[in-house]
């Protein structure tokens, strides 16, 4: 799959340069998803990350990783993030340049409002995973153009309301993909065995990956990979098919490290600076 190059950096540069990331997840006992997704952020090549979870997990959540920040939300008695917090999020969406939603929600049916609240009034780049994705049910409008949605084979289902081709079916597969980008206007990344990336008529499939990403997390990171590059100006397919295939190459940096069996979610991440380097052009 062929991807955009990550430019070199000016000697000028500053951390504003490189994009302000604001993730929104996290409840009790689901913290460490979101903290997944900022740190990896973080690791390929974000300025600023800034985690916006239920109050009662903040320090939690900050105590994963001193290299973000952390912004309490107001939470409901479960240590979800309350409907409430719709207005505070939107307030400091403001400053970034990107964002993610929906690393370890958890669900009710006020998220799935809020969820739909920030979604009709946020227009930064954004990616949506997980239980974001969940609340939307089957969604027939169309979103803002700058948003990409992440799901695997199973919340793609719920999504469509259909069942959804297996991944020996590639070609239906894209098919049924792309009909969803056009009809919703959204990039499309169905996970699988052959991520499928779409835009409209533009289509990718990558090739990095291995069976050892099959673990609690692998998805939470790509959330970040991809909300990085759209924070560093990267248009959405090529935020998306960049973060895919380097999401996948660090997955098989760490099976050669570690073998298949012993890959996690943070092995994931501490192989993605020597993914990053292999795809660097050479000076």
């Amino acid at each position: 799959m062929n991807f955009p190059q990550i430019p070199e950096r000016s000697p000028t540069a500053h951390k504003g340069t490189f994009g302000t990331v604001l993730g929104v997840g996290g409840s009790r006992g689901m913290s460490g998803a979101v903290a997944l997704a900022g740190r990896a952020a973080l690791v390929c090549g974000s300025g600023l990350v800034r985690l916006a979870v239920p109050d009662p997990i903040l320090e939690t959540v900050a105590g994963f990783d001193p290299n973000y920040t952390t912004l309490p939300l107001q939470a409901d008695r479960r240590g979800r993030i309350s409907l409430a917090a719709v207005n505070t999020v939107l307030r400091h969406a403001e400053a970034a340049t990107a964002m993610f939603l929906g690393p370890g929600l958890g669900r009710s049916a006020r998220l799935d409002d809020f969820v739909k609240q920030l979604l009709k009034h946020l227009d930064k780049p954004l990616v949506v995973d997980a239980d974001a994705l969940n609340a939307l049910g089957v969604p027939d409008e169309p979103f803002g153009s700058n948003i990409v949605f992440t799901p695997h084979s199973g919340e793609f289902a719920r999504l469509t309301g259909a069942s959804v081709p297996s991944e020996e079916q590639l070609d239906e597969r894209i098919a049924v993909a792309q009909e969803f980008s056009e009809r919703l206007n959204v990039t499309l990344v169905l996970k699988g065995h052959a991520t499928i990336i779409v835009q409209g008529n533009r289509v990718a499939v990558n090739s990095t990956g291995n069976p050892g990403m099959a673990t609690g997390g692998s998805g939470d990171v790509l959330t970040g990979v991809i909300a990085s590059f759209l924070g560093q100006g990267f248009e959405p397919f090529d935020a998306a098919r960049l973060g895919v295939y380097l999401h996948g190459l660090a997955g098989d940096i760490a099976a050669e490290r570690v073998g298949q069996a012993s890959v996690l979610a943070t092995t994931i991440i501490e192989s993605l600076p020597n993914a990053l380097q292999q795809t660097r052009p050479l000076p």
